[in-house]
Parts: structure tokens; C-alpha cells; sequence
């Protein structure tokens, strides 16, 4: 399932699948030497690694450790803020943090597999759509309803007081009982990325319409844009955000699950964003279909293109990326969003929640739920942005310098927040976008299919698609 904030910025619910592909790629490229120092270190970073623990509100009463599948790898930056969190909640609680360190796909081959057996693990970590999709709906999760009213070590506030309400209360997060299956403890959106050194001010402005987003492309000349599209959902960024702007929150999905696929069709919006996708790809820069990730954003962080679309993630992958070459070149990081093209009427921004989740057979589940109000802590949560220059679901900590831009949109009330892709990646366990979406997609970025052929390819392999799902 997935979230959608009006403009109203009420909740509003969308019903979406197994969200089961793989997670963010941009938070999931491997380590990142920047949160160990470097040309490229962020400030603070060592300053976050050797500040004092902060004392635990909440203490385990009974167990004395519990284990945790992770999402990260230790030498990630997320490793090393995790690494810090357990070793003060040993020393303020006692109760030892047994983690194994599996990275992207443990929800999903390692979690998932062991579900029918003993071997799970009491806490693990994923963004909330696959969380839902491939624990939660199976019956892997139990309800941590009672983390929200569990005190974070800051006086009397309790992980309700501190998060921010769109970041974990919206249908989605809910199991079958109605109960919250996640704690939220990043949150990550997308963006247009530039270098502000490199695309001179007085030739930049934030562009409002399409007109004036590819004005820009012309001026950067055919290699405006970097594309790593051996990484499916990173072509689908063009079309989805296009389309969402056009048939608002639900509209793709709704698109995607109609089972005679004529949906496709009747809504004028989803060739008119397919037209406007069409006018992208002369802009991609030369061999964006033949690489391998990420040597196209490398490329970017070289220089050799001027704007990359991708997550929130972009600044902490290329910083690692060039601290790594230790050529001394730095990015003054710039973005912005894409514009409503003419005649949409839907002004969105996609957010994406990432948190901890407790499994239904955890032994050692009031260790692990202490631990996850520990972690939310603000002198232990700071470490999120300050290491691995990522937002968080606080409003009072600090946004790093490369993400306030885009988190200034994402806190737009009149902006209307959807969850990435609309849901449409995993509808049918991910099945869809593989067998019927990406193909259709890819041909479209490589002029193979105009945008009329697009749209009647989606309807007419998308009818075949549900015809075989029964």
C-alpha cells in the first residue's frame, strides 16, 4: 500500500501491492568512505562519532540482548551511526545488539525465506512498501503501537512527541489488525541534481514549465542529462513523475491494475506525459544504455553532464564517490523538481518512510522495541543527517545543506506527497513493472516506441498480463 497527503495535506488512501523489487539504489551502492573522514567528509561527522551517549527513556526490563537483520552494511555511513547506537544502548541499558549485517535484499533473501521457521531475526530494517509487502502481509511483523508511547530519553517526550505525523501515520503502514508495523527513522524523496559551480547562476533558474526545463537541457547540449539505465527504476523516474503530475496520487496505479488495461487509453494524461517523457531522451548522455551503475552518475560527479535525476541519496553516493578518486573536487550541490508540465493539475512531491520493524516471532521484542525509541533520540538520530546526509522524520534536527531545497518541497503543505512511483513497482510482487512496465519504458527512452505506441503497448501487455495472473 502506499501514502498520498492531498493538498490539503490530509491523508488520503491508495491501495498498492507487493512492493518487493529492490530498494532505493542510491542507498544501497556499497560504502561510503566520507563518514570515516576524507576531502569530501562532512562536517561533523567525527564530532557525532565521539559525542557522550545520551541516557535510554525506556529500559528493558527482562532481555538482556536481541538481534537485528540489517539493511546497511557496517562500513556504510548508516553502519557507523548504527554501530555508535548499539554500543550506547549497551552501555546506558545493558542489553547487547547481536546485528548481522546483510545490506538491500535481506528482506527479501534472507527474512522472507525464514519466515515459516525459528531463525528470525527480533529486529530488521526496510523502507515501509516492502516491508508491507513481503514481512507484513505474510504475517512476519507484529504491531509496535506501543513504541510510539515509549520515552526517547529527552524528559517526558515519547517517539509520538518527536516524529513527525505524515512520516509513519497513513494507511500503509497499518497491518491487518490496524496497527502501525513500522518506526520511521529516514525519510527520502527525489530530485533534479546540479552543481552550482557548473551551471552558472546567471544561466540557471528553477525551471516552471517543461519549456524552460529543456531550455536548460539545450543549453547543457546533448549530454545535459546522466542516466544509469541498466537500473530499471531509474527510468522510470521520467514517465512516473511526468504521469503523476497529470492523473494525481493513485492515478498510475490505478492504471496499472485495471485488468482490461484500457485505463491507459481513456486517460488523456498518460499520453501526454509519455509526449513529454519523448522529448527527454535526446538529451541523455552518449552510452546511458550500455554502462554499468554508477558509472553514469560518476561520470555526472565528473562533470561531463550538468543534471541527474535520482534520490535524495545523490549528494552521500557522488561525495563517496569523488572522496574515493581523492582528485580534491567537491560539488556544490543544487535541485530542484519536475515541473508541471501544461495542463496538469496535480502538484506532487514523492516521499518514501525507512524504519525498523519488530518480527511476529521475536524473542526478544522489548529489547529491540527500547532500542528503536533509543534510536529516535535526537543526539543519536542527528547522526542520520550529520554522517549520512540523509533527512529524518524530526522536524527539530538539523537538514543537511545539500538536501534543504528538497526538503523545503517536501514540507510544502500545498504539495501533494506520494509514495515513490506511485506504487506501481510492486503491484503484483514487482511482476508488473519487469514483465509489462520496463519493457515498454526502455523502448520509449530509446525512441523504439513513439508515445501513442507506448500507451497502447502498456494497455495491450498489461491486459495479458492480468489475463495470466488469474
Amino acid at each position: 500500500m502506499r501514502v498520498a497527503r492531498g493538498r490539503s495535506g490530509k491523508l488520503s488512501v491508495l491501495t498498492v501491492g507487493a512492493a518487493v523489487s529492490l530498494v532505493l539504489a542510491g542507498c544501497g551502492s556499497g560504502a561510503d568512505t566520507t563518514a570515516g573522514g576524507g576531502e569530501n567528509a562532512l562536517p561533523g561527522v567525527q564530532q557525532y562519532l565521539d559525542a557522550p551517549c545520551p541516557e535510554a527513556g525506556t529500559k528493558p526490563q527482562t532481555d538482556k540482548e536481541f538481534t537485528y537483520w540489517s539493511m546497511w552494511t557496517a562500513d556504510e555511513p548508516q553502519g557507523k551511526v548504527l554501530q555508535k547506537a548499539f554500543k550506547c544502548f549497551q552501555d546506558k541499558t545493558g542489553v547487547k545488539v547481536d546485528v548481522q549485517w546483510l545490506g538491500r535484499k535481506a528482506y527479501t533473501q534472507n527474512l522472507a525465506p525464514a519466515l515459516n521457521t525459528d531463525n528470525v531475526p527480533d529486529l530488521f530494517d526496510q523502507d515501509v512498501s516492502k516491508v508491507g509487502a513481503a514481512i507484513m502481509t505474510p504475517g512476519g511483523t507484529q504491531g509496535v503501537d506501543d513504541v510510539f508511547a515509549m520515552k526517547v530519553g529527552e524528559g517526558d517526550k515519547t517517539v509520538k512527541d518527536v516524529l513527525s505525523p505524515s512520516s509513519y501515520d497513513f494507511p500503509q503502514n497499518k497491518d491487518k489488525e490496524g496497527k502501525n508495523f513500522m518506526v520511521p527513522y529516514t525519510l527520502q524523496s527525489s530530485a533534479w541534481w546540479y552543481n552550482k559551480d557548473k551551471v552558472a547562476v546567471k544561466d540557471f533558474a528553477e525551471p516552471k514549465t517543461m519549456t524552460e526545463l529543456t531550455a536548460l537541457f539545450d543549453k547543457a547540449g546533448k549530454s545535459a542529462i546522466s542516466l544509469d539505465g541498466d537500473i530499471p527504476f531509474y527510468n522510470m523516474y521520467y514517465f512516473t513523475q511526468l504521469a503523476e503530475r497529470y492523473v494525481g496520487p493513485g492515478g498510475l496505479y490505478k492504471a496499472a491494475t485495471d485488468k482490461t488495461g484500457q485505463s491507459w487509453k481513456t486517460d488523456p494524461g498518460f499520453l501526454k506525459a509519455a509526449t513529454e517523457t519523448a522529448k527527454l531522451p535526446k538529451y541523455l548522455i552518449d552510452g546511458w544504455d550500455a554502462a554499468k551503475f554508477p558509472q553514469i552518475q560518476q561520470r555526472w560527479a565528473d562533470g561531463d553532464s550538468s543534471y541527474l535525476y535520482v534520490g535524495s541519496w545523490a549528494p552521500s553516493e557522488t561525495r563517496e564517490y569523488l572522496d574515493k578518486q581523492g582528485s580534491g573536487q567537491k560539488i556544490n550541490y543544487g535541485s530542484f523538481q519536475f515541473p508541471k508540465p501544461d495542463g496538469a493539475t496535480h502538484d506532487t512531491v514523492e516521499q518514501m518512510s525507512i524504519g525498523f520493524s519488530v518480527t511476529k516471532k521475536a524473542k526478544h521484542a522489548e529489547g529491540a522495541k527500547a532500542f528503536m525509541a533509543y534510536f529516535l533520540n535526537k543526539d543519536i538520530l542527528s547522526g542520520i543527517p550529520a554522517v549520512a546526509d540523509n533527512l529524518v522524520p524530526r522536524t527539530d534536527l538539523a537538514v543537511p545543506d545539500d538536501l534543504k531545497a528538497l526538503k523545503t518541497v517536501m514540507d510544502d503543505p500545498k504539495k501533494e506527497h506520494v509514495l515513490q512511483y506511485d506504487g506501481i513497482d510492486g503491484i503484483a510482487g514487482g511482476k508488473w513493472q519487469t514483465d509489462v512496465f520496463d519493457p515498454a519504458d526502455t523502448s520509449l527512452l530509446k525512441g523504439k516506441l513513439d508515445p501513442q505506441q507506448f500507451v497502447d503497448q502498456l494497455a495491450a501487455k498489461g491486459a495479458g498480463f492480468w489475463k495470466t495472473q488469474g
